[in-house]
């Protein structure tokens, strides 16, 4: 770990080192950190400059503190930025007696003899009269990765461009380095977890559900309503733990059936009318003791849920006014949510010969005339129909595009038989 001096600890241990080598092989030699066009930088005699140009994210640890934090914000471990450092190292001194190449010379050969920074060094650095003021909180000398330096080669262009930022400075004989790596931990709590008692790894092949088809548990078919027995069809069916489960409802399935290719259940009460997405999902059997846990699940397959419906009719204009306007009461088995798009369709039976029957179509009141706000379902819509004429009426509705169920004439004596009778209202 290394905390927020750990940036200034590098520099600053950089030039504990150089000072005791320039001020052996050149002597009167100084080390500083300034600003290569800064006032501190009027100092006489031959010296070394260290300055800290630019930091860049280090390419290999910039994501090994990932995840941080779980799900409800609780610190898993402490954010670490993993930052590489680049320095720009400045030689001066007479140059009839070729002061700066020979400090140079002196500091290139010392860092490609001792490269990195050993904890010894910082620990010195961090205890000397100059920094122990201002770095006595560093706790770089305990972090595990070690900080080494890397001679870089800037381009003549690249080497203009760095000197052209220090305003009025004429270049100097210099070189540059790169520090890597800087790792920069912050200091939050974490919330360390207790022990693993026992650890288990477990191979298991990859074994997807598919779901191809779902229909009405009945030789014939017809739609799904419900309660309905429902099939399921497809392949990889069956699990140790198998079960349906459909969006948006924590409602599960009963099932009675399962195999490879076939699953038959009960639909849940839980459901609304409308389109519904069905889920096969395997639970795998792991742990210690063994415990279901999420495994694989399949495609989501759609079926629409019937709406079965019964309708009354109460009129809101004068008597014997036409047309008439009034509203059509609508009750739904199963219920309907408050966001869903229900639309209510009315098609005149026994039309006379000779003219088109009439048809009407009015959408529900809006949120499905549920007007309190905790209530999310209703089992009950009143639809205001206004301007038409008295008839008898096939009732239908629509819930998201699931239409309702409407029966037909069975009688072979009657003089509607094979036509659709029911449910209906009389408007009147």
């Amino acid at each position: 770990m290394s905390n927020f001096l750990s940036v200034a600890t590098v520099t600053a241990s950089l030039a504990q080192y150089l000072q005791g080598v320039v001020q052996v092989d050149v002597p009167g030699s100084t080390v500083t950190t300034v600003r290569p066009d800064g006032a501190g930088n009027q100092a006489a005699g031959p010296r070394v400059n260290i300055y800290l140009y630019q930091i860049t994210p280090n390419a290999a640890f910039r994501n090994i503190d990932l995840p941080t934090r779980d799900e409800n914000g609780q610190t898993l471990q402490r954010p670490r930025a993993a930052i590489d450092l680049h320095y720009l190292l400045t030689f001066y001194g007479a140059e009839a007696q070729l002061e700066s190449q020979r400090l140079m010379g002196s500091v290139v050969r010392a860092i490609h003899s001792r490269p990195v920074l050993t904890r010894e060094l910082i620990r010195q650095t961090i205890m000397s009269p100059t920094y122990s003021p201002i770095l006595a909180q560093s706790n770089l000398a305990e972090e595990i990765e070690m900080v080494k330096f890397t001679p870089t080669t800037l381009t003549l262009e690249e080497l203009s461009r760095l000197w052209g930022v220090f305003f009025e400075t004429l270049y100097t004989l210099s070189v540059t380095y790169h520090a890597s790596v800087v790792l920069v931990e912050s200091e939050d709590i974490v919330r360390d977890a207790l022990p693993v008692i026992e650890r288990n790894v477990y191979a298991l092949p990859f074994r997807r559900p598919v779901i191809e088809r779902v229909r009405l548990d009945a030789p014939a078919g017809g739609p799904i309503i419900a309660g309905s027995k429902i099939v399921i069809q497809g392949t990889a069916l069956r699990a140790d733990q198998t079960q349906v489960s459909f969006g948006g409802s924590d409602a599960l399935a009963i099932l009675t059936d399962v195999t490879d290719t076939e699953i038959k259940a009960t639909l849940p009460n839980a459901l609304r009318a409308g389109i519904q997405g069905l889920q096969v999902e395997h639970h795998l059997m792991i742990g210690t003791p063994p415990a279901p846990h999420r495994g694989f699940e399949s495609n989501v397959a759609a079926f629409a849920l019937t709406p079965a419906i019964t309708a009354t009719f109460a009129r809101t204009s004068a008597a014997g006014v036409t047309p008439i306007d009034g509203d059509v009461t609508v009750n739904f088995v199963p219920n309907v949510g408050k966001a869903q798009r229900v639309k209510l369709l009315l098609n005149e039976i026994g039309a006379p010969a000779g003219r088109q029957a009439r048809a009407y179509s009015f959408d529900a009141p809006k949120n499905n005339g549920i007007g309190d706000a905790n209530q999310v379902e209703t089992d009950k819509i009143v639809f205001p129909v206004i301007s038409i004429e008295a008839a008898d009426y096939l009732v239908r509705v629509q819930v998201d595009g699931a239409e309702s169920r409407v029966e037909r004439d069975t009688d072979q004596n009657s003089p509607t038989y094979n036509r659709f009778i029911k449910p209906s209202v009389k408007i009147q």
